[in-house]
This record gives C-alpha cells, structure tokens and sequence, in this order.
C-alpha cells in the first residue's frame, strides 16, 4: 500500500482540489439574493461598530477589574 500511494504521489496523480472555490449558496440562490446578503461592516449584528467599540471597551474594563479583585482578595 505504502509503495503505490508513494507512486500516486511522486507521479501527481493527486492534484489536489479545483482551483475555483464554489459557494453552496451562490450555487443554490440567483443572483439578487446573493447580492442582498452582503453584510455591512457598519452594521455587525444589526449592532451599529460604535455599540460594538463600547461593548468591547467595557469589556476589557470589567476583566481588568476582575484580575484587580483577584489579586488583592485572592
């Protein structure tokens, strides 16, 4: 077995996959549909980037606090 998959690969009879990368849903949808689900990066989540930008901000806050509490009480 080792002897032919060693053959099958110096010889390239696998070439790997299709250069083209296909989608599932461009292939299942026409086109308007796929047009429409392009996301707006100003727009995460229906959550505009500045709510997102707070929420990461209190975030990084609240664990701070949390290593801070941590350390002096144990």
């Amino acid at each position: 077995d080792y002897k032919r998959l060693d053959f099958n690969l110096r010889s390239n009879i696998f070439q790997g996959g299709p250069l083209e990368r296909r989608s599932l849903m461009k292939d299942s949808y026409t086109p308007d549909i796929v047009q429409k689900a392009v996301r707006d990066p100003k727009n995460w989540h229906r959550r505009k980037t500045d709510e997102q930008g707070k929420w990461h901000q209190k975030n990084a806050l609240n664990l701070n606090l949390q290593r801070a509490l941590e350390d002096k009480y144990g």
